[in-house]
């Protein structure tokens, strides 16, 4: 076996410190996404539902569900979908049934 140059070295190390930075930002989110945040930090519902519709959605309903906020609507073709927002970001995280 060779040697290692120094180089090679910090390019892995680099690799490495980036993976577990990325592993560390996916658990602090939480299950699916929304993370623990205090609800003093949570959009209001009405500003979900806003943004909900700002996607192209018509929101019907929003409620929280598992530290989400959990959006029933209905998309541009009629069809209903429930989406998991994010409630401090508003990102949208997951359908309802999503595996």
């Amino acid at each position: 076996m060779g040697k290692i140059s120094t180089f090679a070295c910090a390019a892995l190390l680099a690799a490495g410190a980036g993976a577990l930075a990325v592993g560390a930002a996916q658990a602090s989110e939480g299950e699916g996404g929304c993370g623990n945040a205090p609800k003093a930090q949570w959009m209001s519902q009405d500003a979900a539902k806003a943004k909900g519709e700002t996607m192209g959605y018509e929101v019907r309903r929003v409620k929280v569900e598992k530290g989400c906020y959990e959006l029933y609507t209905k998309d541009k073709a009629g069809k209903r979908a429930e989406l998991l927002m994010n409630p401090v970001s508003g990102k949208i995280v997951g359908a309802d049934g999503d595996d």
